[in-house]
């Protein structure tokens, strides 16, 4: 025997229905293009030339360095920029002190997009660590990034 319709049934009914599609439409894919929500993404992991790496400096900017990850004018003193490309974060605590660290947050593995005010920043959790040392400044993250060994050859910065 079906329960005669109610005023309380279609409420309820509507309320649910007005909760629960939104969540189903945000977790499935429409196999549209995907290009308006990669905005970001396409900034930071723009094909390269085949001898240089794109970098984003820290005002945003876009740059390509030949034959190195970055040139070292390119990355600011006491803070960095991030190379999504190569996963990597290139800092200078110090007037011509370069360090490298993985752009991997030791979180939940978001790329750091960010470095400002000494510190490189994730934008998944509010996870940053520290540009002198890749140290843990705050947030969920639980250990430091790990460091990448680099040099400075003529003006660029490469791995090694």
């Amino acid at each position: 025997m079906t329960a005669p319709f109610s005023r309380r049934r279609a409420l309820t009914s509507a309320a649910t229905l007005g909760v629960s599609m939104p969540l189903l439409a945000a977790c499935g894919d429409d196999g549209g293009d995907t290009a308006s929500d990669d905005a970001t993404t396409q900034q930071t992991t723009s094909s390269p030339p085949a001898d240089a790496a794109t970098t984003e400096t820290a005002d945003g900017a876009t740059s390509a360095a030949a034959g190195g990850l970055v040139a070292a004018a390119d990355v600011p003193v006491g803070g960095g920029v991030v190379i999504a490309d190569e996963s990597l974060v290139v800092t200078q605590p110090t007037a011509g002190k370069f360090q490298g660290y993985s752009a991997i947050c030791t979180h939940q593995s978001c790329l750091v997009t960010k470095v400002a005010d000494g510190k490189i920043q994730c934008p998944c959790h509010g996870s940053s660590f520290n540009v002198s040392d890749g140290s843990v400044a705050g947030g969920p993250a639980p250990s430091p990034l790990s460091k990448v060994t680099l040099t400075v050859d003529g003006d660029q910065v490469v791995r090694g």
